[in-house]
């Protein structure tokens, strides 16, 4: 019997002491006295510095999200980096009110409304010639009104297939099948998994004077020049199946959906594909044969499928170990052969591990790096849609079509240094 390997989850490590301090520094001059304050006392200055300074700390560590979550007594604020959500030093107590406020009113929401769910967009200065962009969801909690802030990234500077960390197989056949000039692409993966980004850079890729691009999304987080995007509204009847009719009487050659969430998006997502343009759009599968089975089970019909389908990609994103601090972390030979590796590769190789600096803010991982299946969608795996075979009969075909799982790639990246064995286990698994 093989041996089985359990791997513990990726655990958020706690940010460095120094910073810790640094921070505590910044916060002093909110409360020098907390046990004195008076909240009756406090105006909103203080609240709007916090803010201010809350927010820069949130660009400084390249942070996706802010979550701002009372409590009974005080409140904490948390970061989301590189997937994780890291606590900063408690705010001040009686702040929170305030601040809160501060966020709604900046976002243009109901400060008066507390008792119901809102959504908003702020866009604030956090610093001379900078101006940062956030969409924020307030949810009423016992004990207060929750916030998440999400920052809206400016347009990455690299938008190319070589940014999403594909391997130069992999790589090539997605520009093969970029450059199609119809059909149907799919990315699938969890949400937090980098679909979005991917349809970016092949958007990007296509972009040009020769082509009409068109994209939906919910919403349409980051403008890209050249292509007519659209943002759903479904309160006023815009939905995805509703843009998707819209866009094919606008002359498309290239059309984006940001995601295939029901039967009517699907079906005239695949019709589009079958009548001469270029599809692209996402899922929520485990991998990419699951994709296609999703699909079947949505209401598509195979024959349909197998003509429109090309290519399906499935993707996770694994945090970067810091260079500058990673330690050598030796693993038995039987913990290796159960995480994946084949006997070739055990050669005397030992992964890396994080351990925390100053350069990484004591995290021990920097950034981070997509690993991805590509599968092509060949005239084999079409007989397989048409006779309506399930995710394994389609899994078995992309093996022996030398298709590699997530897994796979997540343990190059592990060979290579580029993250550790705990990461790399913890976002993917056994096929």
């Amino acid at each position: 019997m093989q041996a089985s390997f359990q791997p513990a989850a990726a655990s958020p490590r706690p940010i460095a002491s120094a910073h810790e301090s640094a921070v505590r520094a910044k916060l002093k001059p909110f409360a020098p006295d907390l046990s004195a304050a008076n909240p009756a006392d406090t105006d909103n200055a203080p609240a709007v510095r916090l803010l201010t300074d809350t927010l820069q700390e949130a660009t400084r560590r390249n942070a996706s999200d802010l979550h701002i979550e009372p409590a009974e007594h005080g409140w904490r604020v948390r970061l989301r980096i590189d997937g994780v959500l890291h606590e900063i030093p408690p705010p001040p107590a009686h702040l929170r009110d305030a601040f809160i406020t501060r966020v709604k009113v900046l976002a243009r929401m109901d400060i008066a409304e507390r008792r119901v769910p809102q959504d908003g967009r702020l866009r604030i200065s956090t610093s001379p010639g900078r101006v940062e962009d956030y969409r924020v969801n307030s949810l009423p909690t016992l004990f207060g009104e929750k916030l998440v802030l999400r920052r809206l990234d400016a347009l990455p500077a690299d938008l190319s297939l070589d940014s999403l960390g594909l391997d130069p197989r992999q790589r090539q056949t997605v520009d093969a099948a970029i450059r199609a000039p119809h059909g149907l692409m799919l990315v699938t993966g969890p949400t937090g998994s980098g679909k979005t980004l991917s349809l970016y850079c092949f958007l990007n890729l296509l972009n040009g004077e020769a082509r009409n691009l068109c994209s939906v999304e919910d919403p349409a987080e980051i403008q890209l020049a050249g292509i007519n995007q659209v943002s759903v509204r479904e309160k006023a009847g815009l939905t995805f199946a509703v843009a998707l009719r819209a866009f094919l009487r606008q002359d498309p050659d290239v059309i984006m959906v940001g995601e295939i969430r029901d039967e009517e998006t699907a079906d005239v997502a695949v019709k589009a594909a079958q009548t001469g343009h270029l599809v692209l759009s996402t899922l929520h599968t485990n991998d990419a044969p699951a994709a296609v089975a999703r699909l079947i089970d949505i209401g598509v019909e195979p024959y349909n499928l197998a003509a429109a389908l090309r290519m399906v990609t499935a993707q996770r994103l694994v945090r970067r170990l810091c260079a500058a601090c990673r330690v050598p972390a030796p693993q038995s030979l039987a913990a290796l052969r159960a995480a994946g590796f084949s006997e070739h590769q055990l050669d005397g190789w030992q992964p890396y591990a994080a351990a925390g600096c100053a350069a990484c803010h004591g995290i021990g991982y920097r950034g981070r790096v997509g690993v991805h299946q590509v599968m092509p969608v060949s005239d084999a795996m079409r007989e397989l849609i048409v006779a309506s075979a399930g995710t394994h009969e389609l899994a078995r075909l992309a093996q022996t079509e030398q298709v590699g799982t997530l897994r796979d790639a997540a343990l190059t990246r592990v060979r290579d240094g580029t993250t550790s064995l705990a990461e790399a286990l913890a976002a993917t698994e056994v096929a």
